[in-house]
């Protein structure tokens, strides 16, 4: 409770403000008396300090010391029983306590030390229980709200009339998180606010406050657990001041309920999504062998199947190859969790689907393969501002029904191998008809294998770490049409090592590397090698 009401309290009728009478908006959370000259030390923040100043009453200094300790600490106001050992206040406290705004209160003679102290913790304790008992209220009420079905918008609504202030929802990347859009006017502060997110750990319950100086507005973030790994933010539109704790209290209980009924929903989305990832899957797998069957299943994931469709099949680029399986997978997930939501959030039919480390995107093709390309480069732009990392895409071909996208996914992923054979990253790869590995996949693996060992016989005889390297870097340089520059920059390395590991490979195979009957041998041998691997 405030000094203020203190003041007010029948119970301590006679008590009365000598100095700093600005300052009665303080806080007072506990009450102290003072026995012993050495109190200095154990003063405590919102502390009303009563005294009878018997220690004070030969060393009135003192007592300025006392005032300005205490309004160091931040403590609520200083009790004086006058008339006993200290007649009057000394002019240089008041003076001091004014200048400090902290309250001096002069105590009634009447009231024993005891009796202040029993009286103003009586008040604490009713002022708290009061608002413990309007939390319980509220957090009765919101609850209701949520189990009766009213949902989420409903209970957003009845918390900004109680606070009167506007409110809204969105997840951890700002998405908005309630069915009316809102574009707020921080969100052109979007970066400097998700550094502030990421700055406080998952775990915390610290707020984000801050003010635009352009509108003058305040703005409250309050965090909301999602998931384990997931979590949402209130924001409060409206000042919210600290020593309102009605309504602090009743924004705490709508974040609690907020929290458990999106725990419940992402639970539930999440066990809708794992069944529908399950299902195209097994698609892929050719778990269904009858077309009516992969129809018929197919429609109760609206997936349709007279509809054109393009496959996209993406993959994460590894930048740090010390990262491990976990971390890689993990890395993964959270990208992929962020593009489902980007993605979901376009214009265009889209359905979502992961596959280890890759992401499927499977677009309804109405309108060609121009807007869809301009989705995925979008996708990659926000990859690298947000979470500094690149993400590659095979593309297929246009498909005219469901049950050819199997066919469509091998072709993205075919796509996808294509732009990694040459080290590039951040790409866009579309399928082309007939491609070289189409030709080279009617040769039999035999001859194939015989071919790309006698090309690169002379590199059996190297340890295997060395001739994986210099094979790699072969590659590259030769997908760069002998670019000594490029093929550093993708592979990482200094152009004097590219010259290196190139004079060895032409030594070592006693050939002109800028023959070109030489270089296309090379190339078509590196291509059955990924044909091999496979």
């Amino acid at each position: 409770m405030k000094v203020s009401k203190l003041l007010s309290s029948p119970s301590l009728e006679g008590m009365r403000v000598v100095a700093g009478e600005s300052g009665i908006k303080r806080e007072v959370h506990t009450v102290n008396m003072m026995d012993a000259p050495d109190i200095i030390p154990f003063l405590n923040r919102h502390e009303f300090l009563v005294t009878t100043a018997y220690h004070l009453k030969d060393q009135p200094h003192l007592l300025n010391e006392l005032i300005q300790a205490m309004a160091n600490q931040g403590c609520a106001a200083l009790g004086i029983k006058t008339k006993r050992f200290l007649d009057s206040v000394p002019p240089s406290a008041l003076k001091l306590a004014n200048e400090l705004n902290f309250p001096i209160i002069e105590l009634p003679l009447a009231l024993s030390l005891g009796d202040v102290i029993n009286h103003t913790l009586r008040l604490i304790l009713d002022s708290r229980a009061n608002e413990l008992t309007a939390a319980l209220e509220t957090h009765k009420h919101f609850t209701n709200i949520i189990l009766q079905g009213k949902g989420i918008e409903t209970l957003m609504k009845e918390l900004s009339k109680i606070i009167d202030c506007s409110v809204h929802l969105v997840d951890q990347h700002l998405h908005s998180l309630s069915d009316q859009q809102h574009q707020l006017e921080i969100f052109v502060m979007r970066e400097d606010i998700e550094r502030e997110i990421k700055r406080i750990s998952s775990s915390s319950p610290i707020s984000i406050s801050f003010s635009l100086l352009v509108s003058k507005k305040t703005y409250h973030l309050f965090p909301i657990n999602i998931s384990e790994k997931k979590r949402g933010f209130l924001i409060i539109e409206g000042e919210i001041p600290q020593e309102n704790h009605l309504n602090i209290l009743t924004i705490e209980q709508a974040t609690n309920v907020l929290s458990f009924a999106l725990m419940k929903e992402h639970a539930l989305n999440t066990h809708a999504k794992n069944i529908r990832n399950d299902f195209f899957l097994h698609f892929l797998d050719g778990t269904f062998k009858l077309q009516d069957e992969i129809i018929n299943r197919a429609k109760e994931f609206s997936l349709q199947n007279d509809c054109d469709y393009i496959c996209v099949v993406g993959k994460v680029d590894q930048a740090n190859p010390h990262d491990s399986f976990t971390q890689r997978q993990q890395k993964s997930d959270n990208i992929f969790e962020y593009l489902e939501e980007v993605i979901h959030q376009t214009t265009v039919n889209v359905h979502f689907f992961t596959k280890s480390d890759e992401c499927i995107l499977l677009f309804e093709a109405h309108q060609g393969l121009s807007p869809y390309m301009n989705i995925l480069k979008d996708i990659q732009l926000r990859m690298t501002n947000r979470f500094n990392q690149t993400i590659s895409f095979g593309v297929s071909n246009v498909i005219h029904s469901f049950v050819q996208v199997r066919t469509a996914y091998h072709e993205a992923s075919e796509s996808l191998s294509q732009g990694a054979i040459s080290k590039r990253t951040n790409f866009i790869q579309s399928f082309q008809t007939r491609d070289i590995l189409e030709l080279l996949r009617l040769i039999p693996e035999k001859e194939l294998s015989h071919f790309y060992t006698h090309a690169f016989k002379g590199f059996l005889s190297i340890k295997p770490d060395e001739r994986e390297s210099l094979l790699q870097t072969l590659s590259v340089y030769l997908e760069t049409h002998s670019q000594i520059s490029e093929t550093a920059k993708r592979l990482f390395v200094h152009r004097n090592t590219v010259v290196y590991r190139i004079d060895k490979c032409e030594e070592i195979l006693g050939k002109d590397l800028k023959d070109p009957e030489t270089t296309l041998q090379l190339r078509t041998a590196l291509r059955m090698k990924k044909l091999l691997e496979a």
